[in-house]
């Protein structure tokens, strides 16, 4: 069985590079230049790590739902 995943962007990190919409555009949308998760609770999904990953601000956190553990960013 596997978890869900809660996606969330600082905005005070957030610069809208736009680099998230790129990678995952199922899972990130800009609004007012600042990315935005479309959902909170998705089921897990590589283009969301990448995008997590890409992201040149770190403005974006990916954890487990159930647990809260980070899975990306990596620390």
């Amino acid at each position: 069985m596997t978890s869900s995943w809660r996606v969330s962007v600082d905005p005070t990190r957030c610069i809208g590079s736009g680099i998230c919409t790129g990678a995952a555009p199922d899972h990130f949308v800009l609004v007012d230049s600042l990315s935005c998760p479309r959902k909170e609770l998705i089921e897990p999904a590589d283009p969301v790590i990448d995008a997590a990953e890409s992201c040149p601000m770190e403005a974006i956190r990916v954890s487990d739902a159930a647990s809260d553990r980070r899975i990306a960013p990596e620390m």
